[in-house]
């Protein structure tokens, strides 16, 4: 699944292209009407963690792209690079289209369809957005969670905080020293306002970039733990370790040594 940067950028892109213009081209597969007409101006475009909104006519294209979806930008004229029977949303305006291909959430929403979306109400601070309230990212952090919860799974929580998706998650707990199956409760509020704070700046810093990185320093493209199973981490060279975490058993990575778990008797024994 996209990470938050990830949509961000293509808001930015889709912005710069879209905003001001007038629809020439309305096609959105597989949507009941009512749909932005031709001549209507786009309006806004935004992104809210991984939802990207497009407002025109008094109402809004919302698309979440989920693990197949995407936004591509064209020049009129210009040969797609996918199926056009994968498109799922084509708004064209004078010099540019956009296309939506493969995404499994489409829907146009009016105002009042947008202030009740339950997915939408639910999203926590937006972690790209520098206004995002990491108080109350925290305090959600621990009101939302069981404290048995892990945190490799509390952090993929939108509800907590939106836009961390798997290379964030994994890589801000191993600049913490965290085995991702740690509990919930088992972190102070300090330690967990550290973390999104961190995944915050992460994100932020990947907004403008072609390739996301992690690692302070290195070339374009490199990452702590995520996507490295088997190879050497990059602080002490034990193999990084992959398993799978939460109800939706994603891929997880970190390095045991980096990031060992901490045992019950050391949880228990008094301060």
């Amino acid at each position: 699944m996209p990470e938050g940067d990830t949509i961000h950028r293509a808001a930015d892109r889709l912005r710069t292209a879209l905003s001001g213009q007038p629809l020439r081209r309305v096609e959105l597969a597989r949507v009941a009407p009512p749909l932005p007409r031709p001549g209507a101006v786009v309006e806004a475009v935004e992104a809210r963690g991984k939802h990207l909104l497009i407002h025109a006519d008094d109402l809004v294209v919302h698309t979440h792209q989920r693990m197949t979806g995407s936004w591509h930008l064209y020049a009129p004229g210009q040969r797609w690079q996918k199926s056009s029977r994968a498109a799922r949303v084509v708004l064209g305006v004078p010099g540019a289209v956009a296309v939506c291909f493969s995404s499994p959430v489409v829907e146009v929403l009016d105002a009042r369809g947008l202030a009740r979306h339950p997915d939408l109400r639910r999203l926590g601070p937006d972690l790209c957005d520098p206004r995002a309230d990491l108080d109350l990212a925290t305090h959600r952090l621990f009101a939302l969670s069981t404290p048995d919860r892990p945190i490799g799974e509390a952090l993929l929580d939108q509800r907590i905080a939106c836009g961390v998706g798997n290379v964030y998650r994994c890589d801000v707990l191993f600049l913490h020293g965290l085995d991702p199956r740690t509990p919930v409760g088992d972190l102070e509020p300090a330690q967990g306002h550290a973390l999104l704070g961190h995944a915050a700046a992460l994100l932020r810093e990947n907004l403008d970039a072609q390739r996301r990185t992690t690692v302070s320093g290195a070339p374009p493209g490199t990452l702590w733990v995520h996507g490295r199973a088997g190879a050497p981490c990059r602080r002490c060279a034990t193999p990084v370790v992959v398993d799978r975490l939460g109800e939706q058993a994603r891929h997880i990575y970190w390095c045991p040594t980096c990031q060992p778990p901490v045992r019950r008797a050391e949880r228990d024994e008094p301060a």
